[in-house]
């Protein structure tokens, strides 16, 4: 009965207590932890905004995460081997040698659920407001201890480099592109995100990292205005045509000399012809090259983001594009960015085409052949490459490395592909279908 009162003393409650209090601290460490790398940076930026301190101070302590989990694990071991320390002296003082036991089984349960488990799981409920409120404490933390965390630091890519690892301490775990992508696909998949929504800012989030190529008017395509013809005739041909601007050539194709503007064309037309009571018979004698503004070339390698902060810098919504030989390529419009970003914009002139994307009964979907592989991929949610190829045409070809006939089928990437239509060296039409 002695030895029990000795070891029940109050030394043993003193050190039940530094346990108790050590428990707290290494709930404190967890959680912070927690919260401070789940809390979102731009909701603490938001509140950041609006004068919350806190979340100012969580900003600045998350900069150099290797820091801060640093110093974060090292408070939280120190506190949990020193409690076990504590917890095994006292029970092996208590209970004789199986107080190792008992000390090994009642701390794993204290520091799994109290220390562990509940701070983490409050953290991750309330991350932005718990990261705010820990915030000061662990940026005092961190600069107390930064000697020691610098230190471990070097030993710890000491021993990496050994190994050939390379750490970069500029590097991210994860770029804010992706980060911001995989929620909006993580969103979408769980119905919380719109389709729409997802493919408008994913567009605007790609404009970085896409060129003109990619999405331009294939030299083709173009309607073009050729000086040396009767003025009557470009007249007409710009009366008949859905653009209001049209490049204009001279001898050959390649040899553009301007772009005309439908009002500007008319404009002229009005005043050469006398206006509403002159003799129209004047307009036969107009030189359309004196109405025609001076072409503006860009490099097909231009980004789109780049180049549509130029069209808003110029006040420009049309551009020619040439290859690195000086060679047209084809054109592109500030619609044709736009429509990247929210998808295809039509008007009452827009000429109405038969649908791209047709799903018929076999299961089988019906591809235009000089649909873009992008645009293709957010009509059906697949993920088909477009790296070496722009359009579905393309990449058949690619794959093929030939020019397909009409009634080949090929199968790649996932999916099986069958040419129906060939207009020259073209593959107009295709037959597309998952394999699985």
């Amino acid at each position: 009965m002695e030895t029990t009162t000795t070891a029940f003393d109050s030394a043993f409650w003193m050190t039940a207590a530094a346990i108790g209090f050590l428990l707290v601290l290494s709930a404190f460490f967890s959680g912070s932890e927690t919260a401070l790398t789940a809390a979102s940076r731009g909701k603490l930026r938001s509140q950041a905004d609006k004068g919350s301190r806190g979340a100012q101070r969580a900003l600045a302590v998350t900069e150099d995460s290797e820091r801060l989990i640093g110093s974060v694990l090292l408070g939280n071991n120190l506190v949990n081997i020193l409690a076990t320390s504590l917890a095994t002296a006292l029970f092996t003082r208590a209970f004789g040698e199986s107080g190792v036991a008992m000390a090994t089984l009642v701390m794993t349960l204290l520091v799994l659920i109290f220390a562990e488990v509940l701070p983490k799981t409050y953290a991750i409920s309330n991350s932005e407001k718990a990261a705010s409120a820990v915030a000061p404490i662990i940026s005092f933390l961190v600069t107390v201890l930064a000697p020691i965390v610098g230190a471990v630091r070097l030993l710890v890519r000491g021993v990496l480099r050994l190994f050939g690892v390379q750490i970069d301490p500029d590097s991210q775990i994860m770029a804010v592109r992706e980060e911001i992508a995989g929620a909006l696909h993580l969103g979408h998949s769980e119905g919380v995100v719109e389709k729409e929504d997802r493919d408008r800012i994913l567009g605007a989030l790609d404009l970085a990292e896409r060129t003109v190529e990619e999405i331009m008017l294939h030299r083709s395509s173009i309607m073009m205005i050729n000086a040396d013809d009767d003025p009557a005739d470009i007249l007409q041909q710009c009366l008949e045509s859905p653009h209001t601007r049209l490049p204009v050539y001279r001898d050959e194709q390649e040899n553009i000399i301007g772009v005309i503007h439908a009002k500007d064309l008319f404009r002229t037309v009005y005043a050469v012809a006398g206006g509403a009571e002159g003799d129209t018979d004047l307009v036969k004698s107009f030189d359309v090259t004196k109405v025609a503004n001076d072409p503006y070339f860009i490099p097909e390698t231009t980004t789109l983001d780049e180049q549509m902060r130029q069209f808003l810098k110029m006040r420009g919504h049309f551009a020619l594009v040439v290859d690195e030989y000086g060679s047209l390529q084809g054109l592109i419009t500030l619609e044709d960015i736009l429509e990247e970003i929210v998808g295809e914009i039509t008007d009452e002139f827009d000429v109405e085409d038969e649908p791209t994307v047709e799903r018929m009964a076999d299961g089988n979907y019906l591809i235009d052949g000089g649909m873009t592989i992008r645009d293709l991929n957010r009509a059906t949610d697949w993920n088909l490459p477009d790296e070496e190829a722009n359009t579905v045409a393309g990449l058949v070809i690619h794959e093929a490395q030939m020019i397909p006939v009409t009634g080949q089928v090929f199968s790649f990437h996932g999916f099986r592909f069958e040419v129906t239509q060939r207009e020259g060296n073209r593959v107009t039409e295709l037959k597309i279908r998952p394999l699985s």
